[in-house]
Formats: structure tokens, C-alpha cells, sequence
């Protein structure tokens, strides 16, 4: 995605262009820098973002893909505005300097060494310099009164119209490949539209996930490629994924080191993938959610949906930004999520399977065993959990992880993987006291 950076003041082109060249991998295509009603903007961009580039003439700093996908800065005549999408697909930070002065950019560490109060741009919301104001916000929808069939082809055609959107968009598009239940539906409904479809899979050797997609893409007929790494690969990834991903949250480094490798595979071939992000939150994936009570159901995918701007999209954003290339993130599109929340509870779990509704409304476009397959958490699927944490294990020891896991701001690390995490963080980030930008995986101790 593109990279956008800027100051509430003029005469900063030189400052402008050093942050974007700490940002400059989310481009690849072109880089513009301008000034307009006292606002110093800049943006880098890949090819499939070059219209974002031509707004900055008009002010406008933008990473914007589709509708419900943006971060956008306005030099407007009352001052800058900062404004992000409801979700929070697309990141977006600021930082105060103490004199009226306040900077953004699309990643921490553009900011870093400019400012210290530095905070994101909530989700669905503006912020003018001196305050945050909500614009948008996912909430409870009042359910559908159709019955299964009818709501499974309604979801089948919104997943679809999302999908179409997204590729007249132009560019060569793929799929990351993950062979379980959401990349697989995205991989197959877009193939429809894209003649020349590629997909994109990662795994250690015998990981459940390289099966799964090899069967997908045959069933779709795809040009597959695949990514089989082995315990070096996987080491040496770690510090080039947490200096992207701007974190040492465990879990999403996890899975994100799989991502990261994918989305370099993918560079080689395409502009964009599409990625089937955010279904276990619309359609109740995940297995903890069949022990919650049906009434209570709701309002915890409504939790989790809002969580993910800084962790799982976080993830996605990051991995394929490394490569100057977008990710379309088809099951957040803003009608689709619309539709999702009025879908009843019993067809989202039912019989005790998770996302029914969906797997309904893929009937006859996948393969029996990817349609009926269960969720496994994506390292999992890709074989990557113990490889690290047995590494973690042997590389610090019981006193170093007593001494160093708790953190100047409070924040305690919960395993020594998160330790090992933790130090290439502090490596490349230095030790911020002030980590409130940083999401953490819900569960994990918070300040």
C-alpha cells in the first residue's frame, strides 16, 4: 500500500522526504512531496496507487484503495486533517511536538526522532491536531428475517460485487493461498474475473496448509506457487518482520513470518493479492467462540472485528507493503460487513460448525475437504510453532527471561518468545517507554 507522511507546516520538504525514505518500501512506483495551506505532504506509491499521487497537487496525502480502505490527510483551510477508515485497514499515526506542530505517517517509525507523544489515528475516526472526533463505528445490525438460502446467496453476490470492485481497479492481481476456508473463498470467486490468476502459499515442508492450497488451486485452475521454508529461513526472517510490522506481540509476529515470506513470493508475480482476512470475525471462525452463549455471541464478534486494525490487518498491511504491493482485503468491504452483522447467530454457528452461512454460500466452488476444512490458527496451518518457540527456548534462559520481562511502560512479555521479540524490537526501535501506538493480541496483558 502506499506510504503517506506529512507536518502542519510548511518549508518541511526536506523533513517530508527523509520519512518517506524510512517508508519508501510501500512504493516502488513514484514518490511526490508538496506543500499546500501551510501543510507539507508527501506520499511514495506503487503502481496501482499512482491516482493517489495526483490528489497531492490538491492537498490531499492519500493511501486509499477502495471504499472503506484509507488513510487520508487533508491540508484543508482550517488546518490538517487526519482521517481513517472505520476498520482501520489502512494504518495511519500522528505525533505531537509540544508547539503546535504535529506530524504523520503511515508507519512509527517514519515518526521516530520527530516527536515522542506519538498515538494512532483511531479507526473510523478524525483528528484535527487538538482532537478526535468518531465519524464511524461497527455496531449491531438488526438481524435478517430470510431464511438460509436466500441469506447464503445474498452473501455469495455482496462477496462477489466486492471482488469485481476490487479488480476493475486494474493492475495483475493474485491471492495469498492459505488453503483454508477464507483464502480459498476469495481465491475462487476472483479467479472468475481474472484470467491470468496467480496464488501464493507458505509452509515448512509437510505443513497442512501448502496441501490444502495445492488442492484449491488445481480445483480453480490457478498458476500456484509455493514457499517451503525450513528452520534458517525462518530465523533469519524474524528481524526484517518485526522491523516492518512494528511490534513484538507474539502471536501476530507468528503469523506473520509465513505472511511476510508469501508476499515477497507474490512481488515477483502480481501488483496485488487478495487476502481472506477478517471471516472468522464476521462468520464466528474461531473455535473458543462455540463456548459462548448465543446471546452474548454477537457482541463478541463485534469485539473482535474492532480489534483487528492493529493486529491481523496490521499484519497484512505490513507484509504486503515490505514489497511495494497491495493486499485487497475483500471481507472487509464496507457492504459486506454490513451484511455479515445482520446475519442471525444460528447460521453463523450451527450444528456445531463454524461459519456455516459462508461455507453454504461457497457450495460447489471449492473442494469437499477445503470446504468442510476446520480453522487452524495460521501459524499452525503452516507449521511454524514449534520450529520458534523451541528456538526461543534454548536461546534465553530462565534468569534472563525473569530479569527482562517486564517492560519500563508496565507491559509484562508473556514466553520467551515474546522476549527474543522484544530485543530485535529494541534493536531497531530503540526502548520506547511509550508503546501505546502498538496493539497487542486480545488476551495479553495491557497497560
Amino acid at each position: 500500500m502506499a506510504g503517506i507522511a506529512g507536518v502542519n507546516k510548511n518549508g518541511r520538504e526536506k523533513e517530508v522526504r527523509n520519512m518517506l525514505d524510512k517508508i519508501a518500501h510501500r512504493g516502488g512506483y513514484g514518490i511526490e512531496v508538496g506543500e499546500k495551506r501551510d501543510t507539507t505532504l508527501g506520499i511514495v506509491y506503487p503502481k496501482v496507487q499512482a491516482e493517489n499521487a495526483k490528489r497531492l497537487s490538491k492537498g490531499i496525502a492519500a493511501d486509499e484503495i477502495e471504499k472503506g480502505h484509507s488513510a487520508v490527510a487533508k491540508a484543508e483551510n482550517g488546518g490538517l486533517t487526519l482521517q481513517r477508515d472505520s476498520l482501520g485497514i489502512a494504518p495511519l499515526y500522528y505525533g505531537n511536538c509540544g508547539n503546535g506542530e504535529f506530524y504523520f505517517a503511515s508507519e512509527v517509525k517514519a515518526l521516530l526522532g520527530l516527536c515522542t507523544d506519538i498515538k494512532q489515528v483511531p479507526k473510523g475516526s478524525r483528528f484535527d491536531g487538538s482532537k478526535v472526533e468518531k465519524y464511524s463505528k461497527i455496531e449491531e445490525k438488526e438481524t435478517f428475517e430470510k431464511n438460509a438460502e436466500e441469506i447464503s446467496q445474498g452473501l455469495k453476490e455482496k462477496l462477489q460485487n466486492s471482488i469485481k470492485r476490487r479488480v476493475e481497479l486494474g493492475g495483475k492481481i493474485g491471492a495469498w493461498l492459505s488453503g483454508g476456508l477464507d483464502s480459498s473463498s476469495m481465491s475462487a470467486l476472483a479467479k472468475k474475473y481474472i484470467d491470468d490468476f496467480h496464488t501464493f502459499a507458505a509452509g515448512v515442508k509437510g505443513a497442512p496448509d501448502l496441501e490444502y492450497a495445492r488442492e484449491v488451486a488445481r480445483f480453480i485452475d490457478a498458476k500456484h506457487h509455493e514457499v517451503v521454508l525450513n528452520f534458517d529461513d525462518l530465523i533469519k526472517a524474524i528481524p526484517e518482520v518485526i522491523y516492518h510490522l512494528e511490534s513484538f506481540d507474539a502471536l501476530l509476529i507468528r503469523s506473520t513470518i509465513t505472511n511476510y515470506m508469501v508476499a515477497d513470493k507474490s512481488s515477483d508475480h502480481v501488483e496485488s493479492v487478495f487476502s481472506g482476512e477478517g471471516g472468522d470475525e464476521l462468520f464466528a471462525g474461531y473455535e473458543y467462540l462455540k463456548d459462548i452463549d448465543k446471546d452474548k455471541l454477537k457482541e463478541e464478534l463485534i469485539d473482535i472485528t474492532k480489534r483487528l486494525h492493529n493486529t491481523a490487518l496490521q499484519r497484512v498491511d505490513r507484509s504486503a507493503s515490505a514489497y511495494g504491493t497491495v493486499a485487497h482485503i475483500g471481507f472487509l468491504d464496507p457492504e459486506v460487513v454490513e451484511y455479515a452483522m445482520k446475519i442471525p447467530i444460528k447460521y453463523k454457528i450451527r450444528n456445531n460448525v463454524e461459519k456455516w452461512i459462508l461455507r453454504k454460500a461457497m457450495q460447489g466452488e471449492l473442494p469437499e475437504k477445503v470446504l468442510n476444512r476446520k480453522k487452524a490458527k495460521f501459524w499452525q496451518g503452516a507449521g511454524v510453532k514449534e520450529i520458534i518457540s523451541d528456538y526461543a527456548e534454548k536461546k534465553i534462559t530462565d534468569e534472563d527471561f525473569q530479569r527482562e520481562r517486564k517492560l519500563k511502560n508496565g507491559w509484562v512479555l508473556n514466553s520467551k518468545e515474546e522476549l527474543l521479540y522484544y530485543r530485535y524490537f529494541k534493536e531497531h526501535f530503540g526502548e520506547l517507554e511509550d508503546l501505546s501506538w502498538m496493539g497487542r493480541t486480545k488476551g495479553a496483558p495491557e497497560v
